[in-house]
């Protein structure tokens, strides 16, 4: 069973940093067997894909918009993903959610909400 839940959202001031995480909350679903992406969605615009981390962990993607500031990770013992996000910018919020793909079928979580502002 696949019920993915972000977390970890919040409110931060620019230059801040935030961690969210991706677990979940189903059985029998390791989240280390499948490539796992962040995305964002602001109203009124399409979901960005952000970071793709692969089901080894060894290989990431990031969006030209994110690399060098976020890095996303697994922690295999904790079957969660993180997506560590440095020097937050006003334009990084959004709300964020977590995507897993296996047999050709996405399974997306119900996003948390991240806003940078001063």
């Amino acid at each position: 069973q696949v019920q993915l839940v972000e977390s970890g959202g919040g409110v931060v001031q620019p230059g801040e940093s935030l961690t969210l995480s991706c677990t979940n909350d189903g059985f029998g679903f390791t989240l280390s067997f499948y490539p796992l992406s962040w995305y964002r969605q602001v109203p009124g615009k399409e979901r960005e894909l952000l970071a793709t981390i692969a089901s080894g962990g060894g290989v990431r993607n990031y969006a030209e918009s994110v690399k060098g500031r976020f890095t996303v990770s697994r922690d295999k013992a904790k079957n969660t993903v993180y997506l560590q996000m440095n020097d937050l910018r006003p334009n990084d919020t959004a709300v964020y959610y977590c995507k897993a793909r296996r047999n050709y079928i996405d399974y997306w979580g119900r996003g948390t909400q991240v806003t940078v502002s001063s």
